[in-house]
Order: structure tokens, then C-alpha cells, then sequence
């Protein structure tokens, strides 16, 4: 049994990934800026707190992401964790996307700056790539949903897994040596974005219909080509349409 810190702890994947660790027999902190939502509070934007909740945790999961914001703030967050590691931690897992070192999305580039930050440090790491959750895919039909008529980037392809499968991979990797980079961990199928939107449809008999919208650029070409997928690594068994099956209309 090992103590683990865990940032990010109560969001989608960490949640997981904290349940998931306790069930394993590990004795696990998760580290929350906000009080009383976590066991240690800590913020990581300023790094106030975070070495006093990571004192004495030999392992450490970050899972904290700034998603509302492109990710502005991961990186200083990244660098203020690693310097609370000190010498004395054994395994630090960074959870990182697919793709992002082919896609020049915003919030892609500043993950991957976060990878190489934490790949270059003194804390032995290993970094963790997987592909797009089924909750946060969604997240993003659900809110287009309301509309009478919902656009959708034309041929966007995802490989959707579930967060808590995700969590099981970032356990078992926890649990081994320090591996700098581990094998990617995605979903069972690669679909694309209309029939992901057709299958929500089905299950929730709304919008009324969805408006294909060509994109330009870079970004767009690399979602279009698939770079945020990896077919080779499909671990995830549940499908998109177990997950709608199994989540509330």
C-alpha cells in the first residue's frame, strides 16, 4: 500500500481514479483548491499548500486539467507540483490526450508543454496519453443539443473511452516502475463526430437535426485526419452507444 496525492480528484477522470486506488488499498489524498472538497487543500495556480498536502505521498496522479480556459494555467501548475515533489517521490503519472503533438489546438500545446516539463524533471514520471472521454463528448452534445438546429464540424473523427476505464490504466501504470511514456489507451471504436451525433440522437430524440459545417485550418484538418485517435491501442470496451445506453435520457 502506498500514499498517492491526486490533483484533479474530483473531476471526471480523478473521481475515478481516487475510487479506484482506495479499492486497490492505497491511502489516497486529492488535492482541491476549494475547502472541505478534498482531503488536503491546496492550490496548484500558486502553489500554496501543495507541498504540505504532498509531504509524506511517495506516489502522485495529476489529473487536474484548466479546461475552462485552454489550459492557460497547466503549465505553472505542472512546474509548482513537480517542485513540491522534493527527492522523495517515487512515481509521479501525468495524464495527457492523444494527438497532442500533432493537432495545434491551444489547449493541446499547453499539455504537451506540460509533458515535457514533467518528462525533463528530477521525479521519476510516466506520462499516460489516452483519447477523448464518452462524459465529455456528452458534454458538448448536450449543449449544442438545445438548439432547434445543431452545427457540427464536418468529419471530425473521435475514439471515445470511458473516463473510468482510463482511471484503471492510470492505476495499473501507478503501480509499476517509472516508464517516462506509457502506450496510449483508447476506446474501442473510431467514429466520426455525425455518427456519434446520430447515435446521441437516437437516444435522446433531440436536436431535431444536426448542421454539418466545413472548418478550416490546421486544427480542423488534424480532427478531420484523426490525429487525436490512436486504432492501434483500443483497450476500452464500452462502446458509445453502451455508454448512451447506460446514462440517464
Amino acid at each position: 500500500m502506498a500514499t498517492v496525492l491526486v490533483t484533479g480528484g474530483s473531476g471526471t477522470l480523478g473521481s475515478h481514479v481516487v475510487a479506484i486506488l482506495r479499492e486497490r488499498g492505497h491511502d489516497v489524498r486529492v488535492l482541491s483548491r476549494r475547502p472541505g472538497v478534498g482531503t488536503h487543500h491546496g492550490d496548484l495556480s500558486s502553489g500554496e499548500g501543495v507541498a504540505e498536502a504532498r509531504r509524506g505521498a511517495s506516489w502522485v496522479v495529476h489529473a487536474a486539467s484548466d479546461t475552462h480556459r485552454f489550459g492557460s494555467a497547466d503549465v505553472v501548475q505542472t512546474q509548482h507540483l513537480l517542485d513540491a515533489c522534493g527527492n522523495d517521490v517515487e512515481h509521479l503519472v501525468y495524464v495527457s490526450i492523444v494527438g497532442i503533438d500533432a493537432i495545434p489546438f491551444r489547449y493541446y500545446r499547453n499539455k504537451l508543454r506540460c509533458e515535457e516539463i514533467v518528462s525533463a524533471s528530477s521525479t521519476p514520471s510516466t506520462v499516460l496519453r489516452a483519447t477523448q472521454f464518452h462524459e465529455l463528448l456528452a458534454m458538448g452534445l448536450g449543449a449544442v443539443s438545445r438548439l432547434p438546429v445543431a452545427p457540427l464540424p464536418a468529419g471530425f473523427r473521435f475514439q471515445p473511452v470511458a473516463a473510468r476505464e482510463v482511471a484503471g490504466a492510470v492505476a495499473a501504470v501507478m503501480e509499476q516502475r517509472p516508464a517516462t511514456r506509457a502506450p496510449d489507451f483508447g476506446g474501442p471504436e473510431v467514429l466520426e463526430l455525425a455518427e456519434l451525433a446520430r447515435q446521441w440522437q437516437d437516444r435522446h430524440q433531440r436536436p431535431r437535426r444536426y448542421l454539418p459545417v466545413p472548418l478550416p485550418g490546421r486544427v480542423a484538418r488534424g480532427f478531420r485526419e484523426g490525429r487525436n485517435t490512436c486504432p492501434q491501442h483500443h483497450q476500452g470496451v464500452q462502446t458509445w452507444r453502451q455508454f448512451l445506453a447506460e446514462s440517464p435520457r
